[in-house]
């Protein structure tokens, strides 16, 4: 398996084929996607393996990376750089942590990190933005200490446990980034 991306804790290699199974844990755990996913469905393997195999490895527009733990190399989340527009330099960017033993341990910021870095320093992207819903303060603040300012709000678009969420967007210049 192809390394691309690290840091001293993470590796962050292309997805294939063979992460389809563990993919589809991850997007079928109510836990992990709670805060991350709109439509909160579940989903068939056959339904993630031809969406992997369409949305994330054949697509143009797209990276997308297992994050790894070096030491013995677990499989605990996946980060993507979507939309890439490489004529305006910009692209969204998604992460996920599916192994919740993982949770609040630091390494969804050293992935985005590893990512940004990738995005900023070697596609020489100028900007990267997210989609964050309001209830998912942990990542909020992931993002915010990453250096990613809120640039709107899409109100009340996210209804989740019998209530209405905004779905805030952020947003991040290279050279905001390169401050850090």
């Amino acid at each position: 398996m192809l390394t691309v991306l690290s840091s001293k804790n993470l590796r962050l290699r292309k997805m294939g084929n063979e992460d389809i199974e563990k993919y589809h844990t991850w997007r079928n755990d109510i836990d992990v996607m709670i805060t991350t996913s709109p439509t909160l469905d579940v989903y068939s393997i056959d339904e993630t393996k031809k969406f992997v195999e369409e949305v994330i490895l054949n697509s143009h527009s797209s990276k997308s990376y297992i994050i790894e733990l070096k030491k013995d190399h677990s499989p605990i989340g996946v980060t993507s750089l979507i939309n890439i527009d490489s004529k305006n330099r910009n692209a969204e960017c998604i992460i996920d942590i599916g192994e919740k033993e993982y949770w609040g341990k630091g390494y969804g910021s050293e992935a985005l990190k590893v990512l940004l870095d990738y995005a900023f320093l070697e596609l020489n992207l100028h900007r990267v933005s997210l989609r964050v819903f309001s209830l998912n303060e942990r990542a909020i603040h992931i993002y915010n200490k990453l250096g990613f300012e809120k640039e709107g709000v899409i109100r009340e678009s996210l209804y989740r446990n019998g209530r209405w969420h905004d779905i805030i967007t952020m947003g991040i210049l290279k050279k905001e980034y390169m401050r850090e």
